[in-house]
């Protein structure tokens, strides 16, 4: 089959031709891409040294496709469903998962991967390649553990369906799953991309009081009014810790970083903080970065800072609900693709997302 390979970190995606994919065991399931999101947790495995990211390896986590094939033990899926693939995988027997904490899987990632007796998923020319997220989702097929996907349904466009297995589920569940986020409460958003925006739009869902946008693009700005912001501020001509502060007569609530590897921001953040509020780090940064925090500053404030990953989310029940409200009108997926392409355009793609001026390509060629 077809695919995007990675050679060695910081070089361009290749595409070749001649990678081939087991045949389904146990619980795995076989899944003809149909689209596949550019997400930047790939081009930042991609151009990162020191995250360990073995290659070559096959990218790309934000999958939708339709069941092929069918290991003999799966329950969940029969061939010609509709399904999207979610890089949170769970193992479905620890103490976490049997209380429906599957994000905390203590197993994860072994619980979905191939044990050292079995062959491997995939390979490219013959050799074992590295499967990425147990997904691999830029080529034609994916093989993947039963636990690493979830049936939706058939009216939602591939492309819009397969943003819901990262972005849309880690921004939303940012502000849905982890801020717990009350009908009154105010927010902030630092950084209006694919995932800001629907952090926004989570933040709107919960019935957050104000919700600020904020971003360094104008075009951003005014997308992040579509997805719920109320209000929105560029760095570029205020403060943004003072305005955010101004705008919500002391502070927020909750205030999400979502931009990653920029320590300025995560500072922001906590700055335009109420007292008891929480700022939330969603954007992947650096294994190199390093924060100074006051903890008086935190005590006395009444502050707090978390990490968010994936945005807390139990990806079985909250996926088919965020395409449940899209089928329904309340939930937009639509303004979030921003153009579909074919698998070798790629290396462009990611160029023109670097730029910040598009929220997201999904590949629907190979």
């Amino acid at each position: 089959m077809k695919a995007a390979v990675i050679s060695a970190i910081g070089e361009p995606f290749v595409v070749r031709d001649d990678l081939t994919l087991d045949a389904p065991l146990g619980r795995e399931i076989l899944v003809e891409v149909k689209a596949s999101g550019l997400c930047h947790s790939d081009i930042y495995v991609a151009t990162q040294a020191g995250l360990g990211t073995p290659v070559p390896i096959v990218l790309g986590h934000e999958v939708s496709g339709v069941v092929l094939e069918i290991g003999p033990d799966v329950t969940e899926f029969a061939v010609g469903d509709h399904i999207v693939a979610c890089l949170d995988g769970y193992c479905g027997h620890c103490d976490r998962c049997l209380v429906g904490e599957t994000n905390l899987c203590r197993n994860y990632p072994t619980g979905t991967q191939r044990t050292a007796d079995q062959p491997p998923r995939l390979r490219l020319g013959g050799e074992p390649i590295s499967q990425f997220s147990e997904i691999s989702g830029f080529a034609e097929q994916v093989l993947l553990h039963e636990n690493n996907a979830v049936k939706v349904p058939v009216e939602v466009p591939f492309p819009q369906a397969a943003l819901l297995g990262c972005g849309v589920t880690t921004g939303a569940g940012a502000a849905i799953n982890s801020a717990g986020i009350r009908v009154g409460d105010n927010v902030a958003v630092i950084g209006c991309g694919g995932v800001g925006l629907n952090t926004i739009q989570g933040a709107a869902l919960a019935g957050a009081r104000k919700i600020i946008g904020i971003d360094l693009l104008p075009d951003k700005l005014e997308l992040a009014k579509k997805f719920g912001a109320t209000h929105v501020v560029n760095p570029a001509e205020q403060d943004p810790v003072a305005a955010v502060r101004e705008l919500t007569d002391g502070g927020v609530d909750h205030s999400f970083e979502v931009i990653g590897n920029i320590k300025q921001t995560l500072q922001q953040a906590l700055g335009m903080l109420a007292p008891g509020g929480t700022a939330y780090v969603v954007g992947a940064q650096s294994p190199s970065q390093i924060m100074e925090i006051s903890p008086a500053e935190l005590l006395f404030n009444k502050t707090a800072l978390r990490g968010v990953y994936m945005g807390g989310t139990n990806f079985k029940r909250d996926i088919p609900l965020y395409a449940e409200l899209y089928l329904q009108g309340r939930f937009n997926l639509d303004d979030l693709l921003s153009r579909t392409i074919g698998i070798e355009d790629v290396n462009k793609a990611y160029e023109e997302l670097a730029k910040g001026g598009i929220a997201r390509s999904v590949i629907t060629s190979f």
